[in-house]
C-alpha cells in the first residue's frame, strides 16, 4: 500500500487527485492539505508527499520531506531559479518526480518532439503553441518550456531561439502543438487535454513508482520507461 498526502488539495488539480485516488488499488490518501495548514505533524505517516500547490509552497514541503525521508511528486510550475536550485540540492536526500506534465498522451508528444527534430533536421522552422484556461498564472507553460528544451537540445540551440507562443482562453484544460515547417510542408504534433483525471492519474502512478527509490529527480519518462 502506497501512503500519500495530496497538497493544494482544494485546487482543481488536487480534487482531480482524490477523485482519481479512490479508484486505484494499492493507494490511500492519509491526509489533504491546503496553505496555511502545518503539515510537519502529517507527513511522517505517509510515503509520498504529491504537491499540486504553488511553486513557493513547494520549498518548504520539500525541506520536511527531506527531514522525514519521504518522496515526492512535484507538479508545480514556474519555480524561479533559487527554488530550483534549493529543489535539486534536496533531490540528493529523498526521490522526486518531478515533471513538467504528467499525462501519459503527453510524454508521448515529448519523445515523438525529439525524434522528429532529429529526423526533420535543420530545414524545418519550429513553434511551439499552447493554450490554457485563463486563471492559468505563468506562462509558457511548463509543458510549453520541456518542448522549447527538448527542441533546443537536439538542434544544439538555445531555448531563447525557440519560439513559442501562449493562448490564454476560456476554460481549455491544456492543449500543445509543436510545428515543423519548411517550404512546401508542414508538420504538426497535437496533444488536447480534455479533462484534469488524466494528469491526475499519471501523478498518482507516478507516487507509486517513485516510493521506495533510491534519492535524485526522476521524470514520467522514467515513470513510463521511456529512457
Amino acid at each position: 500500500m502506497t501512503r500519500i498526502i495530496i497538497a493544494g488539495a482544494k485546487g482543481k488539480m488536487g480534487q482531480a487527485l482524490s477523485r482519481a485516488a479512490e479508484k486505484i488499488p494499492g493507494l490511500a490518501v492519509t491526509a489533504r492539505i491546503e496553505r496555511g495548514q502545518e503539515p510537519s505533524k502529517l507527513i511522517p505517516d505517509a510515503d509520498v508527499v504529491v504537491d499540486f500547490s504553488a511553486h513557493e509552497a513547494t520549498v518548504p514541503l520539500a525541506r520536511l520531506c527531506a527531514q522525514y525521508k519521504k518522496a515526492m511528486v512535484i507538479g508545480t510550475t514556474g519555480h524561479t531559479e533559487a527554488e530550483r536550485k534549493e529543489l535539486l540540492n534536496i533531490s540528493a536526500q529523498v526521490p522526486m518526480v518531478w515533471s513538467s506534465n504528467f499525462s501519459t498522451g503527453v510524454n508521448a508528444l515529448f519523445w515523438l518532439t525529439g525524434k522528429a527534430a532529429e529526423m526533420l533536421g535543420p530545414d524545418f522552422d519550429l513553434e511551439i503553441v499552447e493554450t490554457h484556461h485563463r486563471q492559468k498564472k505563468d506562462a509558457p507553460s511548463g509543458t510549453a518550456k520541456t518542448l522549447a528544451q527538448i527542441l533546443a537540445r537536439t538542434r544544439q540551440r538555445p531555448e531563447s531561439e525557440i519560439s513559442v507562443r501562449s493562448l490564454r482562453e476560456g476554460d481549455v484544460v491544456g492543449d500543445h502543438t509543436v510545428i515543423f515547417t519548411t517550404a512546401g510542408e508542414r508538420l504538426e504534433l497535437t496533444h488536447k487535454a480534455a479533462s484534469r483525471e488524466t494528469f491526475a492519474g499519471g501523478a498518482l502512478r507516478a507516487a507509486q513508482w517513485v516510493a521506495g527509490k533510491a534519492p535524485g529527480v526522476y521524470d514520467m519518462q522514467d515513470v513510463l520507461g521511456l529512457k
